[in-house]
C-alpha cells in the first residue's frame, strides 16, 4: 500500500520525458494519435504497444520512454477523445439545453469511436486533463440549476451513460447486429398479439395507446436521446 501510494496515479503524474538522455524523437500526443487511428481501423483489442511502434517505424522499447504500459495508453486515449468535445462556448444559462449540447457531442464521439464504450468498461475511472476540463465545464453548465452537487455529479454520470448506451446501439446498428433494427413492424405486430391474448392487460393497454412504433433511423435515435434527457435531467436535479 506505501509503494502504491508514492508512486504516480496516473500517466499525466509524471513529466512526458525525464530531463535527461536525448532529446524526444516521438510525443505522447503523436503516439496516442497513432493509437486512436488503429482502434478505430481495427478494434480495441488491435491496440498494443508493438502495433503501435509498427505504424510509427521504431521499435516497443522506445515507446516506453514515454508510456509506461498499454494501459497507461488506453487511458491517453480515453482523454484524448474528451478532447475533442467543443468546450468553448460559455454557458448560456439555459443550463438544460446546453447540457443537452454536450450530451450530443459526447455521443457523437462515441460513435465515432465505438470501441471507446468498451474501454471505459475496462479502465475504470481516470480522469485525464481533458476530461477533468469536459467535468468542470459541465459543473458550470449546472451552475444555475436546482439541486446540490452531489445530484448534479450524478446527472453528468447519466449524461455519460446514456451516451454510451445510445453510441453502442447506433454501432450495432451499423454492423447489422442490432435485434432492434432488424423489422420493427414484425416485432410489433409479434408483441401485440402476445398482448391480445389476455394475459397482459397493461401491455395491452400501453399498445393500444401509444399507436405504431416510430422509425429508428439515426434521427429518430437523436432525437429520443435528446427526449429522454430533457425528462430525465429536471426530475433527478429537482
Amino acid at each position: 500500500m506505501a509503494d502504491r501510494e508514492t508512486r504516480p496515479t496516473t500517466v499525466w503524474s509524471r513529466p512526458e520525458r525525464g530531463a535527461r538522455g536525448p532529446a524526444p524523437e516521438r510525443s505522447r500526443y503523436e503516439i496516442t494519435a497513432v493509437a486512436l487511428a488503429l482502434a478505430d481501423a481495427e478494434g480495441l483489442a488491435a491496440v498494443s504497444m508493438r502495433a503501435v511502434a509498427q505504424r510509427l517505424g521504431t521499435g516497443p522499447a522506445s515507446l516506453y520512454r514515454y508510456v509506461g504500459s498499454r494501459d497507461e495508453l488506453l487511458d491517453l486515449m480515453a482523454d484524448a477523445v474528451a478532447g475533442e468535445l467543443d468546450l468553448s462556448a460559455a454557458p448560456s444559462g439555459d443550463w438544460l439545453g446546453d447540457l443537452v449540447g454536450l450530451a450530443l457531442q459526447s455521443k457523437a464521439a462515441h460513435t465515432r469511436h465505438p470501441w471507446l464504450p468498451e474501454l471505459n468498461d475496462r479502465r475504470g475511472e481516470v480522469l485525464g486533463p481533458h476530461a477533468i476540463d469536459y467535468l468542470d465545464h459541465a459543473l458550470a453548465v449546472l451552475a444555475p440549476a436546482p439541486g446540490t452537487s452531489r445530484q448534479k455529479l450524478e446527472a453528468i454520470g447519466l449524461l455519460g451513460g446514456l451516451a454510451t448506451l445510445f453510441a453502442r446501439r447506433e454501432a450495432t446498428a451499423a454492423a447489422g447486429e442490432d435485434p432492434g433494427a432488424g423489422d420493427p413492424p414484425a416485432q410489433a405486430a409479434h408483441l401485440a398479439a402476445v398482448a391480445a391474448e389476455g394475459r397482459h392487460p397493461h401491455l395491452l393497454a400501453a399498445l393500444t395507446t401509444a399507436g405504431p412504433p416510430p422509425p429508428a433511423g439515426p434521427a429518430e435515435r437523436d432525437a429520443l436521446f435528446e427526449r429522454l434527457l430533457r425528462r430525465l435531467l429536471p426530475a433527478m436535479l429537482g
